[in-house]
């Protein structure tokens, strides 16, 4: 396993001993950039996997330069997506550096790659060659639309997918244009899917030796996961329409704007709780109305009934009505902005926002490991890298190479 050139944060038992992630000594190639790519091989890192992030010198990852806001000469956007990673500069166009990224691969239990479908196949590295090097590497290639197909060979961008494959047309209010979601989550959604076929496809390599390819879409994992929507139209061949805060099939079931000007959201997911509801709104008559006393009805009837509880919340403080709804126990909250959520009493206790030390930066807080494991937690060990930060540790520690080695290969631009 590789040695952290900072300090890294050690996660022990009440006992003092060290406890390893439940991804301790696989290695993953990261030959991936942007989103989807970087954010699965994150997590795995978060698990305790050692990541070497490839990146091209003089260049890296295209989101370094996303910004701003930066800190300590990263975008914030870089630094959402790299920890717990080490980095090394290296031009696998060049022969020389393709030895590199072999010697790489053939001690590796893992690579990920997001490129244009194709474009490793020409550098030689797809994964019938990169099979031939190492049998037990399981190979995930995420695209835009998968490896087969008419459109296989199209560029995929979360938010051109997001919208081809459904999401935005189900997103935004009624009677509004479509509204894309605030963060990529086509591309998130596709990196948490590769994170899960790794973790299977590593156990399928603990019984049998095999590795495989994996060929994961952005089109696919978006279409996947519209879930409800997508059976609901399957069934009745009925196009679901834009509910905004609402929802197409349970009421009341959305946002309310309360006397301070904010938005709570409530939700009332049965009829033993629309009666808890209807007690807390203090409208007893509406409780065994017979246009609202099944869920089936309040969804027919939501134009009717919707106004009279927005006017009666609207009359209210926040506080107060969640104070009195979750006392009764109906979830509801705030629809707080990003320095509500990062203040929450919730966030702090769960430890979901932890502090390392950054090699420009000084200090950089980061978002913390929400999985938590009895026996194998996950941690924040290393800040994200900077640009070719690890080059020589990797290539002295790891492969073996000589300083004057690796001093030639800078000179020639390789790393």
């Amino acid at each position: 396993m590789l040695k952290a050139s900072v300090k890294v944060k050690k996660i022990r038992n009440g006992k003092g001993h060290e406890m390893p992630g439940p991804l301790t000594g696989i290695r993953v190639v990261d030959l991936s950039r942007i989103v989807v790519g970087p954010y699965c091989t994150m997590v795995l890192g978060d698990m305790g996997a050692d990541v070497i992030k490839i990146e091209l010198p003089g260049i890296g990852d295209e989101t370094r330069m996303w910004g701003p806001p930066f800190s300590g000469g990263e975008s914030a956007y870089y630094l959402s997506l790299n920890k717990n990673k080490q980095s090394l500069t290296l031009d696998f166009k060049k022969e020389k550096g393709k030895e590199i990224l072999r010697r790489l691969i053939a001690i590796a239990d893992v690579l990920v790659e997001n490129y244009r479908m194709g474009t490793l196949d020409k550098e030689g590295f797809g994964y019938p060659t990169v099979r031939q090097i190492n049998p037990r590497i399981i190979y995930c290639s995420i695209t835009g639309y998968g490896a087969t197909g008419p459109m296989a060979h199209e560029v995929g961008v979360d938010v051109v997918v997001a919208a081809e494959a459904g999401l935005i047309g189900i997103t935004g209010e009624p009677d509004r244009p479509p509204s894309k979601v605030g963060v990529a989550i086509t591309d998130i959604l596709t990196a948490l899917f590769a994170q899960g076929a790794i973790a299977n496809a590593l156990y399928h390599r603990e019984k049998t030796g095999k590795g495989q390819k994996l060929d994961l879409s952005l089109f696919e994992s978006q279409a996947a996961t519209l879930f409800n929507l997508s059976q609901s139209y399957l069934v009745s061949g009925n196009v679901p329409r834009r509910w905004g805060l609402s929802h197409a099939s349970i009421v009341p079931y959305q946002g309310f704007r309360t006397k301070d000007k904010e938005y709570i959201m409530v939700a009332v997911t049965s009829e033993k709780m629309w009666e808890k509801f209807c007690g807390v709104m203090e409208i007893p008559e509406l409780m065994h109305d017979p246009r609202f006393d099944e869920n089936k009805k309040r969804v027919i009837n939501r134009d009717q009934l919707v106004p009279l509880l927005e006017e009666k919340i609207a009359a209210g403080d926040s506080d107060e009505w969640i104070s009195r709804f979750r006392g009764v126990g109906i979830p509801c909250g705030r629809v707080n902005t990003m320095d509500r959520v990062f203040s929450h009493p919730q966030i702090q206790a769960r430890n979901m926002v932890v502090e390392l030390d950054h090699p420009t930066a000084q200090k950089v807080k980061l978002v913390g490991v929400p999985v938590k494991y009895s026996e194998t937690p996950g941690s924040v060990r290393l800040p994200p890298p900077l640009l070719g930060q690890h080059t020589d540790q990797i290539l002295s520690e790891l492969l073996g190479y000589s300083q004057g080695e690796i001093d030639a290969l800078r000179e020639q631009k390789i790393i």
